[in-house]
Parts: structure tokens; sequence; C-alpha cells
């Protein structure tokens, strides 16, 4: 099974009669840098390529693998994304959005890897590798969503079990004096009471010797 993070090392092949034009023998000349991992000389033999025939796109795609094998992905990205407009190279379209969706699903960003992804597999529905990446990105981004979320329920759970403070209803000054004066009333019956009392057992209390 292929790992997703890892871009397609697909060489698109060049045309069998590479002597017909100059720009072909630079593209061979690259691949051979290119499998003996010396990948900054890939990548000036595509140029130079393009540099003779801008329409070739066998050496536009071949120096985007070469330029992300040198850590170089927004470069990569940009030949990548150009190759996704032509509708003419079917099979070329659809390797240039997987390996589209590789370095965007090494960015991380997921959504935008998914739909290349997706769009690797409309134009080639065989793919397996791009069904396989397509399924491990849609999981990462389950994965992902899910732990965001219990993030934000976190802070809401810890929120409802803290007990809710009782807040005092608030009186207008017209309350205040009524409940003020009522307190006083009850204070007066309970002095009178007490008064009443000291009365009939005839002054304080019995003292112990």
């Amino acid at each position: 099974m292929k790992n997703y993070l890892f871009i397609l090392l697909l060489f698109v092949a060049t045309r069998v009669m590479a002597q017909s034009k100059p720009a072909d023998k630079t593209v061979l000349a690259g691949n051979e840098y290119y499998k003996s991992q010396q990948y900054a000389k890939a990548a000036e033999e595509y140029r130079k390529a393009l540099e003779a025939d801008p329409a070739n796109k066998t050496a536009k795609f071949n120096k985007g693998n070469a330029l992300y094998k040198q850590d170089m992905k927004v470069e990569a990205s940009i030949l990548f994304n150009e190759l996704t407009t032509d509708d003419k190279n079917i099979p070329l379209r659809s390797k240039a959005f997987y390996n589209k969706g590789v370095i965007l699903s090494n960015q991380k960003n997921l959504e935008e890897s998914i739909e290349a992804y997706k769009n690797a597999l409309r134009n080639d529905p065989a793919d397996k590798e791009a069904r396989e990446n397509l399924q491990k990105a849609l999981l990462e981004l389950k994965k992902k969503n899910e732990e965001k979320k219990k993030e934000q329920d976190q802070p809401k759970k810890k929120q409802e079990q803290q007990p809710k403070k009782q807040q005092q209803p608030k009186m207008n000054p017209k309350e205040a004096e009524q409940r003020l004066k009522l307190l006083q009333q009850k204070e007066k019956e309970v002095q009178e009471r007490v008064q009443k009392e000291k009365t009939k057992t005839g002054g304080s209390a019995v003292k112990d010797w």
C-alpha cells in the first residue's frame, strides 16, 4: 500500500522517437539524473528541455517531481497545477492531480488534498493509489474534526459542572424601606415579649451559690 505522504514517482513516457526533438533528449538525460537521485541536476535538465520546448508536458511533470524531492513543494505544486488543466492528456492530468494531492496532504491541507484525489479518480477511476490516499485523507480529516470538537466541548462541560451561584434579586428603594420597617417591627415585638416574660418571673433569673 502506497503511503499518501509520498509522491508518485512516475515518469511520463517520452516519445519513442526521442531524437525527433532536442528537448526529448534532454528529458531523457534528466531522467537518468533522477534515477541516480541527483535531483538538482535532473531539474536543470528538465528546465533546459522546457526552454527548448515550452509545451513539453513530460519535462514539466518530471521537473515537478525533481523539485518535490528537493523539498521545493510550492514550486512543484505550481507545475502540477498547470498540468491539471490539460484536457487532451487525461492520464497525465490524473497523475498531476494525484501529485498535487500528495503535496497538499504533506502540508496538512486535507480538504484540498481530498478534492485533488477525487479529481485524479474522476480522470482515472482505476487509480488504486489515488483511491487509497483519498480514504486515508478522509479518515485523517474525520479524526481531526473529532479532536477539534472534543476540545471545543471541554470548556462547556467544565462550565456546566460548576455550581451556579444564586443571584439575589435586586430591590428598589421602596421595597428596601418596607423590608427595613418590617424588621424593626419584628425586633420591637421580640423586645416586648421578653419584657413581659421578665415581669412574670419577677425579675432576673436565680443565681447559683
